[in-house]
């Protein structure tokens, strides 16, 4: 039997990769990433060759047949998202539950490393020693039932979110009279950016410098 290793990756800085990490890339036999240009960029900083395959969202369970005879062919089998850790608001967690329900004695290994999440977490400045991680919330269905309970939540809430919707839902945040909001951006990367205050003022920063409404968006809403 083979091994499926599911393996996180920088979230910006391509030094942000664990030693055992970098050898589960050389050891394995193929790869399949969530889009295989950006893993290549990775690959060719750390001069690997790996064979690629394409493993997004709309592919995850499609291809759970061709995982499952290749572990059982014996194959190492690598899984890596965009950046961060796979299954975490990325692909792959459909595809490990699938795996195991195939496979129930299968190797699944985690290569743990960079988190969009924890990084913001340790740098916010909250009492974190509990929370609840939502993800992206939805975009129509279902979202003024999430923000509802986000407003009722006794713990510090954390989301994802794009930067097409980001001054939205500091809007949305600001009508629910949430007190205070953290918003990370662009971590690790050259403009990393950590906004923390009331919401009205970190919407207010935003909408004051639209060419800062860019990459992808952590928001920490304080209870």
């Amino acid at each position: 039997m083979g091994k499926l290793s599911i393996v996180a990756t920088p979230i910006g800085n391509l030094e942000d990769i664990t030693l055992r990490a970098l050898r589960t890339l050389k050891e394995c036999g193929v790869i399949y990433a969530e889009d295989t240009r950006v893993i290549s960029k990775l690959l060719a900083r750390y001069e690997i060759k790996k064979p690629l395959q394409r493993l997004d969202a709309t592919m995850e369970t499609k291809k759970v047949n061709e995982i499952v005879e290749r572990l059982e062919a014996g194959e190492h089998v690598v899984l890596v998202s965009d950046a961060g850790t796979p299954g975490v608001s990325d692909p792959g967690a459909r595809l490990v539950a699938h795996i195991r329900e195939e496979i129930p004695n299968g190797v699944i290994e985690a290569i743990p490393g960079p988190s969009a999440l924890t990084a913001t977490l340790s740098i916010a400045g909250l009492d974190t020693s509990g929370f609840t991680f939502l993800g992206f919330l939805p975009h129509k269905k279902g979202r003024q039932t999430m923000l509802k309970k986000i407003a009722e939540s006794e713990l510090p809430v954390v989301l994802y979110e794009s930067p097409h919707r980001i001054l939205k839902l500091l809007k949305e945040l600001e009508a629910l009279k949430i007190p205070r909001a953290v918003v990370a951006r662009e971590l690790t990367k050259i403009h990393e950016e950590l906004v923390s205050g009331s919401v009205a003022e970190v919407l207010e920063h935003f909408a004051m410098h639209p060419d800062r409404v860019r990459g992808e968006f952590v928001v920490i809403v304080a209870p």
